[in-house]
């Protein structure tokens, strides 16, 4: 069974960083490539970043590039969402996301608030 579990949310100030982490079970994690997104109240689900499933090629939203970066652990079966600089329109709750066998799989998902 496909499973992606997100964790490292929280309350940060502007100007922040948080690690987020997606651990990955039930599947050939290293035959896939990656993804994080976000989705804030009242707007639609956005891709915020994708990493290739050997690691050697990330995009990036246009909104986060320059404070995101997405990587990946193959061995432990685990990718990352490092983010900086944080501004309250990062707000969202975030989720881990992985193509399997043409289906979109999804995490519950992990909350960042970032509030003065």
């Amino acid at each position: 069974q496909v499973q992606l579990v997100e964790s490292g949310g929280g309350l940060v100030q502007p100007g922040g960083s948080l690690r987020l982490s997606c651990a990955a079970s039930g599947f050939t994690f290293r035959n896939y490539a990656m993804s994080w997104y976000r989705q804030a109240p009242g707007k639609e689900r956005e891709l915020v970043a994708t990493i290739t499933s050997g690691g050697g090629s990330t995009n990036y939203a246009d909104s986060v590039k320059g404070r995101f970066a997405i990587s990946r652990d193959n061995a432990k079966m685990m990718v990352y969402l490092q983010m900086n600089t944080l501004k309250p329109d990062d707000t969202a709750t975030y989720y881990c996301n992985a193509r399997v066998l043409t289906r979109d799989r999804w995490g519950q998902g992990t909350q960042v608030t970032v509030s003065s």
